[in-house]
């Protein structure tokens, strides 16, 4: 689906976007991964058959030396996905949550994701092609206890729509999946950097099933689930879908 396209994952080194370099591959895209810790960044390479580099995909000016350099190796951009992580805290009512706290993922998430799609963006526009591919939890529709987490959804929804409009005429598609606790990326370093330390592998498995639970399937999405989704969207199968989000939540809410 994917035969001599070329992409970028940022944030590529996590479960999630090593779930997706894994698909993208297999596919026949050639990937590079882009993060800012390169031991993790080796690894899921090495797992993945995808190339890396080291980069901030918050630092503009790297961003766009980035995409550049991928364009002078590979020849174009086809696929710009970004997972970068943003500091998202959790599990805290907002009268009790800091302004640090409720800000930090809604500053660094937009700023983030509009770095990364403006690089694509502009290589694409001028190749006439590309697709541009974000990620979020779908908190923006409304979610207790999410902290920033729903400020920051609600603005990158936004900008993935307006993004769309403006460089659909010049072929690109822009579109976002909508999806919260992928049951097979959730392990207790990752709940405790949301806020919620302490949890050993049992506790994590009493989220999961909590999580199911919510479900209209009863059964939480899975990175093969999400991978397989990317892989459509990015690929000329979903030639039609554009400015907008694919709720890919397993029924955590209607839309």
């Amino acid at each position: 689906m994917l035969k001599d396209k070329v992409a970028i994952i940022y944030g590529g080194a996590g479960s999630l976007g090593a779930g997706v370099a894994k698909a993208y591959t297999r596919a026949g895209a050639r990937v590079f991964l882009a993060g800012r810790t390169e031991a993790t960044l080796r690894k899921a390479a090495a797992e993945t058959g995808a190339e890396y580099d080291v980069l901030d995909a918050r630092a503009e000016d790297a961003v766009e030396a980035h995409a550049a350099s991928v364009v002078e190796r590979a020849g174009r951009i086809d696929v710009s996905l970004n997972l970068v992580p943003r500091g998202d805290f959790q599990g805290v009512p907002l009268t009790e949550m800091s302004v640090e706290d409720y800000t930090r993922p809604v500053v660094q998430g937009i700023a983030c994701q509009f770095i990364t799609a403006r690089a694509a963006a502009r290589r694409m526009t001028a190749q006439g092609s590309g697709v541009i591919l974000s990620l979020d939890s779908a908190s923006g529709n409304g979610s207790p206890m999410m902290g920033g987490t729903a400020a920051a959804d609600g603005a990158i929804d936004a900008l993935i729509r307006q993004f769309a409009q403006e460089v659909g005429p010049a072929g690109v598609r822009v579109c976002g999946i909508w999806t919260a606790g992928v049951s097979d990326s959730l392990t207790p370093e990752k709940l405790a950097a949301a806020g919620a330390p302490g949890m050993d592998e049992a506790a994590v498995q009493g989220v999961r099933s909590h999580l199911d639970g919510l479900r209209m399937t009863k059964r939480s999405p899975r990175i093969a689930d999400i991978a397989a989704l990317a892989t459509f969207l990015a690929s000329d199968s979903g030639a039609a879908i554009t400015g907008t989000w694919v709720n890919a939540t397993a029924g955590m809410f209607p839309s």
